[in-house]
């Protein structure tokens, strides 16, 4: 029966390949395994209280509303109120600029599936976030990889790559980026933008990560840096910068609510895309959100979280400087839920990963997976935000025990 339906697939179910991540998940559900994988909230900010409040609320006042078909574009309300907040110092943005998706990660679907055919050039960083590549490779596409160091993307870098090849859009995480933790420099944003005016290239923004800075300067966004009216931008590079954004890292990842600020005509074709997708996000979710935002829940909120992810990505650094073999790097993020880690030359973390499962039970991700065309094998991400302190500290220890083996096991052989 297998070989029935092998025949049968579309030639882009070749390209498409299950999360490194996700099949990770299903190994680390031991009770004793400790896993830095997954890039999970942590569930003790769940406001759960919260939410079983406002939904009381909401199955009194609009039950009708919450459990009926709603817009494609999604609960107007919540896009007036999302486009009033991001609307400030010159930046103006519309109800018609904005889409609720099913989280972030299907606003990015939606927009590969309106701009990429086959063989058109995606620039990213390298290493840049793993689902992106997931939701990119069913479309086909190539990549120009740009890198990046403790500054973020190397701007310096983009103007040679542009002129071999001119992408569809660059795709950057601009905020504690997923693998790295890094974040883009004000002046290389600044620069980004001006690269982005002069080539006339789109960016896609993802940025789930900004409202969780616990250290250092918050830095405008780039749609932020455009500083107009966004709905009626014709010139320059404003109306260029495409915005990803979620409520998974502030609220909870399950609700599934994310939204895209984009002009107004690529609204109207990510419409079109998700009408054939799932017609709509959750009313009752976008409800949930809508009713949060409006009485400023997230102000209150969002410093817990802020405040728990500081304390343990703390534990974590202290952890590394006291476990891990010298030869190891690491970067010191100042937000976000992840932190990277470079290996000595020659050092695979994939065999790495394997002899860490089987012989502490810890996990991480192997870095190569977030590289679009290769590299990165001795690199490796983790993550601070799902494990207590106490767990992060036995975990980077076991951890730690199978690199000093792997370290000394390279000494002798060499």
């Amino acid at each position: 029966m297998q070989n029935f339906w092998d025949q049968r697939y579309a030639q882009r179910v070749q390209r498409m390949r299950s999360s490194a991540i996700r099949e990770l998940l299903k190994i680390t559900e031991h009770p004793d395994a400790i896993s830095f994988a997954g890039g999970l909230p942590a569930p003790d900010v769940f406001p759960v209280e919260k939410i079983a409040a406002v939904t009381q609320k909401i199955l009194r006042e609009h039950s009708t509303q919450a459990l009926q078909y709603g817009p494609t574009e999604g609960y107007r309300p919540l896009r007036e109120l999302l486009a009033q907040q991001m609307s400030h110092d010159g930046l103006s943005i519309s109800v018609d600029n904005i889409i609720i998706t099913s989280g972030s990660q299907q606003g990015l679907d939606l927009l590969a599936r309106i701009f990429v055919d086959p063989d058109d050039y995606i620039l990213t960083e390298s290493p840049t976030y793993m689902g992106a590549l997931q939701v990119f490779a069913p479309y086909e596409p190539r990549y120009i990889t740009i890198p990046s160091d403790e500054g973020g993307v190397r701007t310096d870098e983009l103007e040679e790559a542009l002129q071999h090849n001119r992408p569809k859009f660059m795709y950057i995480l601009p905020n504690f980026q997923n693998p790295s933790g890094r974040t883009l420099t004000l002046q290389r944003r600044q620069h980004l933008l001006e690269i982005v005016n002069r080539y006339g290239i789109p960016v896609l923004e993802d940025d789930p990560y900004s409202q969780l800075r616990f250290a250092g300067e918050a830095l405008l966004s780039l749609l932020d840096l455009t500083g107009s009216d966004y709905s009626s931008a014709q010139s320059g590079y404003q109306g260029k910068i495409i915005h990803l954004n979620t409520f998974s890292k502030i609220l909870a990842p399950g609700l599934r609510l994310g939204w895209t600020v984009a002009p107004a005509g690529v609204i109207s074709k990510l419409v079109q895309a998700k009408q054939g997708t799932d017609l709509h996000t959750s009313s009752f979710n976008q409800l949930i959100a809508y009713e949060l935002l409006r009485e400023g829940f997230f102000e209150k909120h969002i410093p817990l979280i802020r405040q728990k992810y500081h304390e343990r990505r703390n534990v974590m650094l202290a952890a590394l400087e006291e476990f891990f073999p010298a030869g190891t790097q690491w970067t010191h993020p100042e937000g976000g839920m992840f932190l990277w880690i470079t290996l000595p030359a020659g050092m695979d973390s994939s065999e790495l990963l394997r002899e860490a499962l089987e012989q502490e039970k810890v996990a991480f991700v192997p870095g190569h997976a977030f590289h679009p065309n290769g590299g990165g094998e001795n690199t490796m991400r983790l993550s601070f935000s799902n494990a207590t302190p106490e767990r992060i500290r036995d975990g980077i220890e076991r951890l730690g025990r199978v690199l000093q083996k792997k370290v000394e096991q390279a000494t002798v052989r060499a």
